[in-house]
């Protein structure tokens, strides 16, 4: 476990780097989420396996984590997630590309993020809501994916607005029979595997 001081708070992450990674991709979390999360860890599983380093990180503190879960306000305060996970990049390492994967509002506060850090080679979007970073998305330089499941109807109507507001290299695929949370069996190893080679596809070429 790492520790990121932030605001004299204290953010924790977990970081896994394989030897001689090929890149790293730092996680933003969804709506009510964290760095435990069995969806991400599963995602990042399949990276690490791949030789793909990657930085889970809350980026509530457990105080602020209670709040959320009553309020549900912070999940959607985008500029804080966003520079949150600015500020946790900064426990990643530099000598690799560095890619985003933001899950639901996550996806938002990682397109921000990888708006204002342009060396930022790749960013995934799992079920994401890209609409709440709509004011940067023409900045975005990084090649983004979009992971949005079938039968997610609003979700997958907003990344396809999305899509025309992106003006970098940008790709959407639909998983077919995949609610919100790709619970449906093995939708989510699909997602993985399209995290996986869109980060190894960005990531060496860059290299």
């Amino acid at each position: 476990m790492i520790r990121i001081p932030i605001d004299g708070e204290v953010l924790e992450g977990d970081l896994a780097l394989p030897e001689h990674a090929s890149g790293v991709v730092v996680f933003a979390h969804g709506s009510g989420s964290g760095r435990d999360s069995p969806r991400n860890k599963l995602v990042a599983a399949v990276l690490n396996d791949a030789g793909i380093g990657t930085l889970l990180v809350d980026l509530l503190t457990p105080d602020e984590e209670q709040l959320d879960l009553q309020t549900r306000a912070l999940r959607f305060d985008i500029p804080l997630l966003a520079r949150r996970l600015e500020v946790a990049t900064s426990a990643a390492p530099k000598d690799v590309p560095l890619g985003y994967f933001g899950a639901s509002t996550g996806a938002a506060a990682a397109l921000i993020a990888a708006a204002d850090q342009t060396e930022t080679k790749a960013v995934v979007s799992r079920g994401g809501r890209p609409d709440l970073a709509e004011t940067v998305l023409g900045r975005v330089q990084a090649p983004t994916l979009l992971i949005v499941g079938e039968r997610d109807p609003v979700v997958v109507d907003l990344n396809r607005r999305a899509l025309q507001e992106l003006h970098c290299e940008k790709e959407l695929v639909i998983v077919p029979h995949a609610t919100h949370l790709f619970e449906e069996p093995g939708s989510l190893e699909r997602v993985a595997e399209l995290a996986r080679d869109w980060f190894l596809r960005w990531f060496y070429s860059s290299s």
